[in-house]
């Protein structure tokens, strides 16, 4: 054998990717880069921004886009979009809290509540799998059904919720000098479990198929309708939850919270990588998304920025991670 035949080829060497080319294309590096960096600029410009006190408010701002995000992660994954998620969340709400404000049993009020959410996102996806109807419209049609069921429930008005059970996810747990809450124990939890089904499942990679190109999918005996369904379902259930963990926050039903909703939980899962075309991104990118969202504003609020300036630097984050995730569909082709 001569050395050439023993030496290994610049071609074999080379066909896999280095440990920091395989970091730089994950898609929730850049995004996680994006979050350091204003931790970093924050922590210089203002000592208190990382108090421990204040990484707890931070957490707590984060919990209600935070889990809704999920939920939008999954149906974006699909090359979907959902404008109810707000709605479908403040149904959750204004359900148990009328519930259980008329006497009746707050585990079973919110459990009611928890399947109404469900079955708004069953009913979701069963329009956009079974008569192909485009995602936007769907959700937008159940967003202005809802709008006007919520008024009539709640006659028009927002109430107080004051049962304990509904309350027990804004329960604070101290460690220490740090301050956490059963509502975002749940979220961490939410997450753990999603992104387990996303990439240790078949039913993951099916989704994640389905979202690159639908036909590809169908024709490799995938069951995309059925597969639809589920996700929109699963989505339903999470905001069921989120409603949950929104009466811990703010113990009162208003038919007109969340209305910003829609837009933060497509922000948080824009901004953490995962692609508006369907078929690429992931869960982590979503928390750090959240995070980057939540950040943002507590230390432009800690700096005494008007809110409106958030809005526009939070609007600029969308189109910049719109358009790197354009220019790198482009490059790949």
């Amino acid at each position: 054998m001569n050395a050439a035949s023993a030496s290994p080829s610049p071609t074999s060497s080379s066909s896999s990717p280095s440990l920091k080319a395989r970091i730089l294309g994950t898609p929730s590096a850049g995004p996680l880069l994006v979050l350091i960096v204003f931790c970093v600029i924050f922590a210089f410009t203002n000592p208190r921004f990382l108090a421990t006190h204040n990484i707890s408010i931070i957490l707590q701002q984060t919990v209600i886009i935070g889990t809704l995000a999920i939920g939008q992660t999954l149906i974006i994954l699909t090359a979907g979009i959902d404008l109810a998620v707000g709605a479908i969340c403040v149904l959750g709400t204004i359900v148990a809290g009328k519930l259980v404000n008329l006497g009746y049993d707050p585990v079973l009020s919110m459990g009611f509540a928890i399947l109404l959410c469900t079955l708004s996102g069953l009913a979701a996806g069963g329009l956009v799998a079974g008569l192909r109807l485009p995602p936007f419209i769907v959700t937008l049609g159940i967003l202005g059904i809802l709008t006007a069921a919520l008024r009539l429930i709640s006659e028009g008005g927002a109430f107080p919720v004051r049962d304990p059970f509904l309350a027990w996810t804004g329960t604070t747990l101290k460690t220490g000098g740090f301050v956490l809450t059963y509502g975002i124990l749940i979220m961490a939890g939410l997450y753990v479990f999603v992104w387990y089904l996303l990439n240790e499942t078949k039913w993951g990679r099916h989704l994640y198929a389905i979202g690159n190109n639908p036909e590809a999918a169908r024709l490799v005996g995938i069951p995309v309708r059925r597969h639809l369904v589920s996700v929109y379902l699963l989505a339903g259930l999470i905001y069921g939850i989120a409603a949950w963990l929104a009466l811990g926050r703010i113990p009162n039903a208003d038919p007109n919270a969340l209305q910003t909703a829609n837009l933060d939980s497509i922000t948080a899962v824009v901004i953490g990588g995962t692609s508006l075309f369907g078929g690429r991104g992931g869960l982590i990118g979503t928390l750090v998304g959240a995070l980057i969202v939540g950040v943002l504003r507590n230390g432009l609020t800690l700096a005494g920025i008007d809110p409106l300036w958030q809005d526009l630097i939070t609007g600029i984050l969308v189109i910049v991670a719109v358009a790197l995730d354009q220019m790198s569909r482009r490059k790949n082709r």
